[in-house]
């Protein structure tokens, strides 16, 4: 690789190796002088001052990394010639991330082949990380080299950008940066502001404590930056005047727009990387958390990823600040989210409250638990389970009466108009998000500019399809993938995607059909065992439901991201669209195929007492409680909570990160790992960081746990505590990772959260429909509403429970279907009872359904068309009363507007009186020459006059 006097190298340690000194004298004598400064402690003094040069003066805005080939006189006497202890154990403890040469033991003409084709492909590489590296040279970037360091097998090019380039990028992608003019901010005077702000200064305590050495009400003026306009920017500080997230992006462009030319293509870092030409890209982090200096990185460590200040706001600007707009969005949305689950907790929680205070009077509930009604029910099961008696039930019905009140319809309307409330709410805070900084005028064209750069695999894609054209093919016609090229990809995914919808319907119907014969078998065991035989299986099921679950969405991911890779899109959004359709699609199914079932389908399928409906041979199709199937669905609901967020979201995210390193520091001493930390440098402790892989999971999370929270809220009124609970570790989580085990990612504009908005709009609006439905079909609402008002002679639900029950004349039973053991009762059963409205055996058409169960149908029919469009009127009316872009936003952005005018009509008026003046002292410095009549004075015209003025 070519080393010239503007490609500084950095120097090399000195080795012990026989095999090395030669290579390393050799780079010793291209090193800048400072290679041997070091602090007190012995370490390194460049590594003390954070991501700089081994000057200490230039930043490092940009690191790529590229791994390094030995040669192969050394890859087989690197077994035999090493470092010292420490390296070693370092070696061993960083093997699962380095990427070592494979080590031969011996000669052989097979591994001498083997070595000769990887030094050609490495010496390939090397090309063209040599090209690509001038071609950065040329674009004025300035490289240092880090390939002799504590990291084996790894080389670190490190990219800074001086301040002239900085300059003209800024001024291409049209940053905007504050101006030196600043103008008061003032509060709105309406009384939603008035409130705001009572608010904001009740809750001053909750404020993260960041000092700013911006004055409180004032705001300065932003404009795309120009270097024609620099007065108007204030660069007393250049180092500050571009903060470390806007240098690690102007760099990043620059990258992305350098190309190298190979084979007739051109090669973009996006192809580089695809290639293993570079194994990674990212910019540094600040500073250690744990540092002597306060940078951005250890405030952000201990004022938001703390679990100590769990009950504080997030520092959202910071974030911003430092991850960029698109992670500070997605944080402020979770905040926001958060915020909106605590109201709904709290009347969620009053509701269940409710269902305990009037569990002991609720009618139907005291009916079931008396045991004078001595009603006898027909078996659940065919042969081994026998009668029982209703009063046995009475536990189900008392518990069912928590969730399944005159209480859960209201907190079902509360909830649809909380998710507008809660999306209207974001479109507000995003509103003043977007105007606190400044993207108020990012539009749609830059964010095409800033986004959409071809992926990787598309121009390798586009390249093998160019060599693969014939000569005579028109070279100016642009070569691009066609839906036919892809058909393939979109057969493969349509056919996977459905095989994969199959599988989680066909799981669910396992676990239905463990449900059938556990209940069976466990009705067959021991009588001691039957009296919790329900309580088991509806246990056991839903956790047996959570695992599938969990197991099925580590798949569904991959998958999903393999077929989308097949798909080739062109762009990193056009991708992540497809790849988050696919993923909500896979996992939303995963997730609420048993819930679902629940609901609707179970206990609607059975079929009566004489003729069943079976399934796969003799599997009878289970039942619902007597009190309804709203308190499996609660416990199905409950569990898949617990085990998503608890066990698949935190335990993962903490449980097995926490795990490997402990593992990895019982292989490395105290001593040793202190040591570490102080010989590396930023850019080596970055490469020790897992890779940054998009806000894509994080968003998913939290998209199926809304849909948790508002679709089947009807039947479990706890689920916004338990996503509360959730949120407020998940956010410290997440920050923690974000700050501490994750590598920085690049900073990528953005003024809204993009697809993820359409579907939590159209969760919403699903949520109106499928409350609907199970408060009219899954819950005994309707049903006791009918009674009281239409069947009942004194107004009240006394009698309700045996108005539910159908007759059955046991000797109706199909052979071999009727109980073994009928005895154990004390007397002959000729009468069962069972849930459901038929005549009964003795009427003139026996075992039909009744008028009641028509009547019953109409009624909920008629409730789920009402309820839905009078909640979604009440939704539109919302939506439509609250606006999107607050008051006194809308009047700062024109205000600001205002400013930015004044401000250019006194620069024009400035260079104009300049320019006046100018003439002035030039005309009374040349005197007339001879000959020459002095100048005749002369009229302006009044334009000039009010353009001087």
């Amino acid at each position: 690789m070519r080393r010239s006097d503007n490609y500084l190298p950095v120097p090399g340690e000195e080795k012990n190796q026989d095999g090395n000194q030669d290579h390393a004298k050799a780079r010793n004598n291209e090193s800048i002088p400072m290679k041997t400064l070091h602090a007190d402690d012995g370490s390194p003094l460049y590594s003390k001052l954070g991501p700089y040069f081994r000057d200490g003066h230039r930043r490092v805005d940009y690191i790529l990394e590229y791994s390094i080939q030995k040669p192969h006189s050394t890859r087989r006497r690197s077994s035999k010639f090493g470092n010292d202890n420490f390296l070693r154990r370092l070696r061993r403890s960083l093997s699962s991330r380095s990427s070592k040469a494979p080590l031969q033991p011996k000669e052989d003409p097979e591994f001498a082949a083997q070595d000769h084709q990887a030094d050609y492909h490495e010496d390939d590489k090397s090309s063209k990380r040599k090209e690509f590296e001038e071609n950065l040279h040329e674009a004025g970037l300035e490289l240092e080299w880090d390939e002799e360091n504590q990291i084996p097998g790894v080389g670190f090019l490190k990219i800074h950008a001086p301040w002239d380039i900085l300059c003209r990028e800024a001024e291409l992608m049209k940053l905007k940066m504050p101006t030196k003019k600043t103008y008061e901010v003032k509060q709105g005077s309406n009384l939603v502001e008035k409130i705001r702000l009572f608010i904001h200064k009740a809750t001053a305590p909750l404020h993260p404590n960041l000092d700013s050495n911006q004055q409180p009400g004032l705001k300065p003026l932003s404009h795309p930056f120009s270097r024609e306009k620099e007065h108007l920017f204030d660069l007393s500080d250049k180092d500050k005047f571009f903060d470390s997230k806007t240098r690690s992006s102007i760099v990043h462009e620059v990258l992305k727009r350098t190309k190298c030319q190979r084979d007739n293509y051109s090669m973009g870092i996006t192809s580089l990387l695809a290639n293993s030409i570079y194994t990674a890209a990212y910019p540094p982090h600040d500073g250690d958390i744990n540092g002597m200096d306060l940078n951005d990185r250890r405030r952000l460590y201990e004022e938001w990823a703390s679990y100590s200040v769990f009950y504080k706001y997030q520092p959202v600007g910071l974030i911003r600040k430092y991850f960029g707009e698109k992670v500070g969005l997605y944080f402020a949305w979770l905040g926001v989210y958060t915020q909106m689950l605590i109201p709904a907790s709290i009347v969620g929680v009053i509701v269940f409250l409710y269902g305990c205070a009037t569990v002991d009077s609720n009618i139907p509930s005291m009916e079931i638990c008396d045991p004078r009604n001595n009603i006898t029910m027909c078996p659940l099961c065919d042969r081994a389970c026998s009668y029982w008696k209703l009063v046995t039930a009475c536990g189900t019905a008392r518990a069912s009466h928590l969730f399944d009140n005159e209480a859960t319809v209201f907190f079902s309307i509360f909830m649809a108009l909380w998710a507008v409330l809660f999306m209207e709410h974001w479109k507000r805070r995003q509103m003043r998000l977007n105007y606190i900084w400044d993207l108020t005028g990012f539009g749609e064209e830059e964010e095409e500019e800033h986004k959409d750069h071809n992926r990787a695999e598309y121009e390798i894609r586009v390249m093998k399809k160019t060599m693969r054209q014939d000569q005579s093919a028109p070279k100016e016609e642009k070569v691009k993938l066609t839906c036919t090229d892809r058909m393939p990809a979109y057969m493969t995914a349509v056919a996977m995607m459905a095989f994969m919808i199959t599988l989680s319907f066909t799981m669910a119907f396992g676990v239905i059909l463990y449900r059938i014969s556990i209940k069976a078998a466990l009705h067959m065991s021991s009588a001691a065992g039957r009296s919790n035989i329900r309580a088991t299986v509806k246990g056991t099921a839903a956790v047996i439901n959570v695992i599938i679950i969990i197991i099925l969405d580590e798949i569904y991911a991959k998958i999903a991201r393999w077929l989308t890779i097949l798909e080739v899109p062109k762009t990193d959004k056009s991708f992540d669209n497809r790849l988050i359709f696919k993923t909500f699609i896979l996992k939303f199914v995963n997730a609420f195929t048993p819930i679902v079932y629940l609901a609707f389908f179970r206990g609607r399928l059975v079929g009566r007492p004489g003729k069943y409906l079976y399934v796969v041979g003799s599997y009878r199709m289970e039942e619902c409680a007597h009190a309804g199937c709203l308190m499996e669905l609660c416990i199905q609901l409950c569990i898949t909570m617990l085990g998503k967020q608890f066990i698949q979201n935190n335990l993962f995210e903490i449980g097995i990160p926490k795990l490997k390193k402990m593992l990895q520091k019982r292989k490395m001493d105290p001593q040793e790992e202190e040591k570490q930390n102080k010989i590396l440098q930023r850019h080596q402790k970055d490469h020790l960081l897992l890779p940054f892989a998009g806000l894509n999971p994080e968003y998913m999370e939290m998209i199926i746990q809304f849909g948790m929270v508002t679709l089947f809220v009807a039947s479990f009124p706890l689920a916004p505590l338990f996503a509360l609970l959730n949120n407020i570790i998940e956010i410290r989580l997440d920050a923690k990772k974000f700050v501490t085990e994750l590598r920085r990612p690049v900073a990528a504009k953005a003024k809204d959260i993009g697809i993820w908005y359409n579907l939590l709009r159209g969760l919403s609006k699903v949520a109106v429909i499928v409350n609907a439905f199970v408060i009219a079909f899954t819950s005994d609402f309707i049903p006791r509403l009918v009674y009281q008002y239409t069947y009942s002679s004194d107004g009240t639900l006394h009698g309700f429970v045996n108005h539910t029950l159908s007759v059955f004349k046991v000797s109706d039973f199909e052979p071999g279907t009727e109980p073994l053991v009928p005895k154990h009762l004390g007397y002959n059963v000729e009468t069962c009872r069972y849930k459901d409205y038929r005549e009964p055996p003795w009427s003139k058409t026996p075992y039909e359904l009744s008028k009641e169960f028509w009547s019953i149908l109409a009624v909920r029919l008629a409730f789920v068309i009402v309820f839905q469009n009078v909640v979604m009127l009440m939704s539109d009316f919302v939506d439509w009363l609250i606006p999107d872009i607050p008051k006194d936003i809308s009047l700062q952005i024109h205000k600001e507007k205002i400013h930015m005018m004044e401000l250019f009509m006194k620069e024009e008026q400035g260079k104009r009186r300049a320019a006046r003046d100018t003439r002035s002292m030039y005309k009374c410095n040349s005197p007339p020459s001879a000959g020459q009549s002095p100048p005749q004075p002369r009229s302006r015209p009044n334009t000039h006059a009010r353009a001087g003025w």
